[in-house]
């Protein structure tokens, strides 16, 4: 069974956002990073190389292959900001009609710059998407 290459690792947050090159950009990111971490109460840690995450939920495929994924995340990627909606847009019809210039795919939405979006509609869809994911964990 192949094994996830993205994990969560001990790579340092800060250091990986001072290195986007946009300065535009690295602010976005800075921006928000903040916004999901002052949601989530999570800091934000290294899912790879490229992606910062906040909480964890435990995943079961259909495969049986098992395994660790953030809640929400995002990464500055060259084009446009990628935050990772893990439960899709379906139940957000009314909030991506009110967020501004974006497009979406499976989980990822698709952001060019935070000036492009209202920050509240987007702090409401990830507070819902957040709280969504985190009910969904099974009770120990």
């Amino acid at each position: 069974m192949a094994e996830l290459k993205t994990k969560k690792n001990d790579a340092d947050v800060d250091a990986f956002l001072a290195t986007v090159q946009d300065d535009r950009q690295r602010a976005d990111a800075g921006t928000l990073r903040d916004l999901l971490a002052d949601i989530t109460g999570d800091d934000g840690a290294m899912w790879g190389s490229s992606i910062v995450g906040f909480g964890a939920q435990h995943h079961e495929y259909a495969s049986g292959r098992q395994g660790e994924w953030m809640a929400i995340g995002f990464s500055p990627r060259k084009a446009n900001l990628t935050l990772y909606i893990m439960d899709g847009f379906d139940a957000y019809d009314d909030l991506l009609g009110r967020l501004g210039k974006h497009t979406t795919g499976k989980s990822c939405l698709y952001v060019k710059r935070l000036a492009d979006i209202d920050l509240d509609v987007l702090r409401q869809l990830v507070h819902e998407s957040y709280s969504h994911a985190v009910s969904q964990q099974p009770r120990p």
